[in-house]
Order: C-alpha cells, then sequence, then structure tokens
C-alpha cells in the first residue's frame, strides 16, 4: 500500500473529487478511482468522501493506492528511426501517433515497446518498469527527436541537463493567423487548467514557468511556419502559449478549433533538433529530425493557395 498526500488549491475549488484525481492522477482510469473512493481509501481531512464530493480550497487529501501487480511490458519488433546511437544514448525520430510509454488503453505499440526490442531490455530503470529508459517525453501526435538512455547514468546526466535547461531543443509548426514580428518570446506559467483538468493552461496561479521562443520561418495568407526553442519543457507547452497569443497550433483541436479544416490528425508540431552534451565523453552532439511527409504536404498545400512571402533565414 502507498500513500499519496495532496492539498488542494483554489484553482480545484468545486470539483468533484473523483474528476480533481483523475486529472491528477492521470495514469489511472476514473473508474479505478471511483472505486478506490467507495472502498475507503481516499480521505478528505482525514475522513471517507463520496465520489460526489465537491472540493474545498486547502483539503487535504489522502490516497491509499493497493501496491499495482508488476506489469510486463512486451519487447515489440517495431521498426525505429534512429538518428543516433551508442552504448549509453538513442535518439530517435518518433513518428506521429506513436505514444512513449505504456499507460491504460496503450499497453503495446509504445515507444518503450519498441526500444525493449531494439535495446534488449538494456534500457535505465531510473524511471520504473513502465518507463524503461525515458528522461523525457513529447505528445502522441508531435513527431520528432527524443532521447532514450540506456544506462541509469546516463539517464541522470540527461536528466541534470533538463532541469538545468541546456538541452537544445528546436521544434517547427504550422500556427494559424499571420504572425506579423520576426521573432518573440512567450513568458507565462503553466499550470493545470482551473475548471478542464486533463488540459493545461498559461498565466493560471501556482503554474510553473515556462518559456518558449519563437521565430517566423515563412508567412502563408493565413498561416505562419515558425521554429520554437524551448528555454523550459512543460506539458503541451509550445501548444498552450501559442494558442495563449492567439495563434494555435494547426490541426490541435485541444487548444486550437474543434474542427481542422486540413484533417492532420493532430497537431502539425515537429521536434526537429535535439542537442546535448554526451554523460560519457563530455563532447555536445546534435540530432536532427527530418520534417515528416505530412509536414511536406501541408506545407506544399498552404504554397499552392498562394504566393508565400519571403522565408526568413
Amino acid at each position: 500500500m502507498s500513500l499519496i498526500r495532496l492539498e488542494a488549491d483554489e484553482n480545484s475549488v468545486d470539483e468533484r473529487i473523483d474528476k480533481y484525481l483523475g486529472a491528477v492522477l492521470s495514469d489511472q482510469s476514473r473508474s479505478f478511482l471511483q472505486k478506490l473512493i467507495r472502498e475507503g481509501g481516499v480521505l478528505v481531512n482525514g475522513k471517507p468522501v463520496k465520489a460526489s464530493y465537491r472540493v474545498d480550497g486547502e483539503d487535504q487529501i489522502e490516497i491509499f493506492l493497493p501496491e499495482p501487480e508488476t506489469p510486463v511490458i512486451p519487447a515489440e519488433n517495431i521498426p525505429l528511426d534512429i538518428l543516433y546511437e551508442d552504448k549509453d544514448l538513442l535518439i530517435v525520430n518518433k513518428p506521429k501517433g506513436m505514444v512513449v510509454h505504456p499507460a491504460a488503453g496503450h499497453r503495446t505499440g509504445t515507444l518503450v515497446n519498441a526500444v525493449l526490442y531494439h535495446c534488449r531490455g538494456q534500457l535505465s530503470g531510473i524511471n520504473g518498469v513502465m518507463r524503461p529508459g525515458i528522461v523525457h517525453r513529447i505528445d502522441r501526435d508531435t513527431t520528432g527527436a527524443l532521447v532514450v538512455c540506456k544506462n541509469d547514468r546516463a539517464h541522470n546526466h540527461v536528466a541534470n541537463q533538463l532541469k538545468e535547461h541546456t538541452i537544445t531543443r528546436r521544434y517547427v509548426a504550422v500556427v494559424a493567423g499571420v504572425i506579423r514580428e520576426e521573432e518573440g518570446t512567450v513568458d507565462a506559467p503553466i499550470g493545470r487548467h482551473p475548471t478542464e483538468r486533463k488540459k493545461m493552461a498559461a498565466g493560471v496561479k501556482n503554474g510553473k514557468r515556462a518559456v518558449p521562443h519563437y521565430r517566423v520561418l515563412q508567412r502563408f495568407r493565413a498561416h505562419t511556419l515558425i521554429e520554437c526553442r524551448l528555454e523550459t519543457g512543460r506539458t503541451h507547452q509550445i501548444r498552450v502559449h501559442m494558442a495563449s497569443i492567439r495563434h494555435p497550433i494547426l490541426g490541435d483541436t485541444v487548444y486550437g478549433p474543434s474542427k481542422d479544416p486540413f484533417h492532420l490528425e493532430g497537431q502539425a508540431l515537429h521536434a526537429r533538433v535535439l542537442g546535448l552534451v554526451h554523460p560519457a565523453t563530455g563532447a555536445y552532439i546534435e540530432a536532427e529530425a527530418p520534417l515528416p511527409d505530412y509536414f511536406h504536404k501541408l506545407l506544399a498545400r498552404l504554397s499552392a493557395c498562394q504566393k508565400p512571402s519571403d522565408i526568413v533565414s
């Protein structure tokens, strides 16, 4: 039995306890949490509650989770687009639609299943059996470069670089609207959306510092191709920040319009460049993931609609 203690904040006031826990404990299903509440496994201010209980500010919440059975994550022979590999690191070009690690509803077909097969199980174990080798993530429908660590030493080294914001991460995206300035910075903390708990939001109280820098690569009639350089790394950071300045990423039906006229099956966002200091040699290495086919086709469609402006170098 493991115990998790939480303190509700004002953004969670009047939210059902089962919905609140579903957002905070995203790896657990809503039905599992409701069953846990019914069986007295969730206490609020020392007392059991019903699933319909409305959270109050500063509630002290205790969650008693039964010890999970150790899952067996199958190694699967899934082709990988490898950008770099040695005995410590693996950098892959993740395709659209691939989840990074197993979770509820995604036990197979993930990047972890693929790298378990490729690396024959020789991966760092710091993030547990569900996330071997995984030190950072990109969203399911975001494509591009992602680093996997083959041992704990490499994992700790890369994790420290992430913490110190020294890793180079450059993304390209197509956003709605024409951005007039050549470059810009969004400096707004990111945290859980105050009412839609599975979404993130910019400028929320108690949010974590989040800063992307963007520059225009090409303008179209009603869209803009940009490059984003991450200073920090937060969940959905580029998607949330670009939407917050009224330039949501094309195809992002979570933070942008609910209908996508281009039928992209996810946001037009690609992690193009990943650079870091190698944990063993101390040398700086950089991998570049080429734009996927869907991205090239999208740019061709946008170009065909009108005469684009000059490309900004």
